[in-house]
């Protein structure tokens, strides 16, 4: 499929009011937009259900279906070269951001996908380049559903042993290729293991990209056990709070199952699961 007829069919996130990034370099603040609708929730995917646990209160809160801002490709005139990266957002009423890092990997992305798409909810996820490139048709569904595809380098490596060459070239071909997939270039990076430095900071800045981490890791990685991961994410939720998992990078099925349990409990808890949009200065 051609570059240009991936970006006709781009659906730009978010309804609702515009939100901007706030506070002066290194602070840990995100403003979100999203917005609540009254419709009923679709029945759950077949596998899983409910976790068993506390009633918690039904709420109308959903994300609604997100339509366009103008040219998804316009360029911001300058990015905030910051010394911390973003760790929280803010937002009209409990605003939580969900984050899928290392995919995609069609063994599990699809399923994570299926579960968000059954709640109508926007998610974020953290791509790294050298899988993005074998699974481009994984990243044109995340552009068609709605979702928010961020730099995550192409390997993976510890970027604060290599050189700013090194750094730039993990990053830029990364950006390539969700471009070429996705229909756009990425405006959120990721530091592979949460290790910053400065010439990630600049270099992110320098490729359009603002840096975004986590409040609740779920240590999904160390393969916990379903409700492990499950009793992080409740446990953790509050408002401006972004939930750190994966869908690839070995085996992600507990990741899968538990998304599958507590993404439902979120939204009948009143929690608005939305992605974030950008505004620059």
């Amino acid at each position: 499929m051609q570059k240009d007829q991936l970006l006709t069919r781009r659906r730009v996130l978010l309804t609702g009011v515009g939100a901007a990034v706030v506070g002066a370099a290194g602070t840990a603040g995100v403003l979100m937009t999203g917005a609540g609708t009254e419709a009923a929730r679709p029945a759950p995917p077949a596998a899983g259900g409910l976790a068993a646990g506390r009633p918690l209160k039904p709420s109308a809160y959903r994300l609604r279906p997100l339509t366009g801002y103008g040219s998804p490709r316009s360029v911001p005139r300058r990015t905030q070269v910051r010394s911390a990266p973003l760790l929280r957002v803010s937002g009209r009423g409990r605003t939580m951001v969900l984050t899928f890092d290392d995919g995609p990997d069609p063994r599990y992305t699809p399923d994570i996908l299926d579960t968000l798409a059954a709640y109508d909810v926007r998610a974020m996820f953290f791509v790294c380049g050298e899988m993005a490139s074998y699974h481009k048709g994984l990243l044109a569904r995340m552009s068609d559903e709605g979702h928010v595809v961020g730099n995550h380098t192409w390997s993976h490596p510890l970027l604060t042993t290599l050189p700013r060459s090194r750094i730039r070239s993990e990053m830029e071909r990364t950006s390539d290729v969700i471009e070429d997939g996705y229909g756009e270039r990425p405006q959120w990076f990721r530091a592979p293991y949460g290790a910053w430095n400065r010439a990630a900071f600049r270099l992110g800045a320098e490729l359009g990209m603002e840096p975004l981490a986590w409040t609740v890791d779920t240590l999904d990685w160390t393969s916990p056990g379903t409700r492990a991961i499950v009793d992080r994410v409740k446990n953790g939720a509050a408002p401006g709070v972004v939930v750190l998992s994966h869908d690839a990078g070995g085996e992600r099925s507990q990741s899968v199952r538990a998304l599958r349990d507590y993404l439902p409990e979120l939204l009948d808890s009143g929690y608005q699961v939305t992605v974030p949009r950008r505004q620059y200065t």
